[in-house]
């Protein structure tokens, strides 16, 4: 026996597809929202004033030939291995999805070129905004530890 095909059908079909398009939107919109992490710079404009100071800073740092290089220990403390003796080095750890809240990080010599934070990070991924003394002269350094 062949059941013929009604406007009942049609009208359980045509919800059905769009009730499942706007599922999939709404779980997509809701994982977008918890993971986004903010923004870069609240005003675009202000920045954009910023840049070519921006530029000038980073040419006089790339000048004096820094490198630094981070990595975790065992103990989840990040070790900092620059190129610059006698350095003072303090950081922000920034959690990627900003699901953890920023850390400031200090660090200590351990050894002849190898400096040591005070604070352990969580696990995890995190970005390092580095800050870099040696006298009066200073350079900015972004780096990623990974979990």
């Amino acid at each position: 026996m062949t059941r013929t095909f009604t406007g009942r059908h049609m009208l359980m079909l045509t919800v059905s597809f769009f009730g499942v398009i706007i599922a999939v939107n709404m779980v997509m919109a809701t994982f977008a929202a918890r993971t986004f992490g903010g923004t870069i710079v609240d005003n675009s404009y202000v920045a954009s004033q910023q840049y070519n100071h921006w530029l000038d800073e980073a040419h006089a740092q790339q000048a004096l030939g820094w490198q630094l290089t981070a990595e975790r220990d065992g103990d989840h403390a990040v070790v900092m291995l620059p190129s610059v003796p006698d350095a003072r080095i303090d950081a922000t750890a920034i959690h990627p999805l900003g699901r953890l809240p920023d850390m400031n990080l200090h660090f200590q010599p351990i050894a002849p070129g190898r400096y040591r934070s005070i604070e352990a990070l969580p696990a995890g991924r995190w970005r390092l905004e580095l800050r870099v003394r040696q006298g009066d002269r200073e350079g900015r350094f972004i780096d990623e530890v990974p979990a």
